[in-house]
């Protein structure tokens, strides 16, 4: 089972990084790259613990869709979601945030199982595991991007 870990400092403070990863609106501005949108559940605004979330996105150039529901979260510190749905056999992501010299550390703890035994893995080995590294790291720098640059996006309007 591949495991992906990133780690980003955000010159903002716990809260607003907490809330802006957790925004369905502010994850369709950062994984706009994949035209990712809200299709159920949830499809706009904060998600709390026990919501969901339908996307529809193109991976691989292929549409496809995923639910994730979060099953933990611990304001503003930490929250786990899980696929219910999706192409992988199974994906578990926590999202930690860490107060660091006047910023915050938002880490990412992807760990996922692919699809179809020895071709999954065969696949992670080839390119699944660089493709989600890719994407996790893409979204992590668009979030810090936010956070950080009030002229991008008010802040205000996307966090509690």
């Amino acid at each position: 089972m591949p495991v992906i870990k990133h780690q980003e400092y955000i010159k903002a403070p716990i809260e607003v990084c907490f809330d802006l990863a957790r925004n369905v609106d502010i994850h369709t501005v950062t994984t706009s790259h994949t035209k990712e949108k809200a299709v159920g559940g949830v499809t706009s605004g904060l998600m709390e613990n026990g919501d969901s979330v339908t996307w529809e996105a193109v991976h691989l150039g292929v549409k496809q869709r995923l639910t994730a529901r979060i099953i933990e979260m611990d304001r503003p510190y930490r929250f786990v979601d899980v696929m219910v749905k999706g192409a992988f056999h199974s994906f578990r992501h926590t999202h930690t945030f860490v107060m660091k010299d006047k910023g915050t550390v938002m880490t990412d703890h992807f760990d996922y199982k692919s699809p179809f035994g020895v071709i999954g893995k065969l696949a992670d080995r080839l390119f699944l595991e660089k493709y989600m590294t890719d994407f996790l790291v893409r979204r992590a720098k668009a979030l810090k991007e936010i956070a950080e640059n009030d002229s991008k996006i008010d802040k205000e309007q996307w966090v509690e």
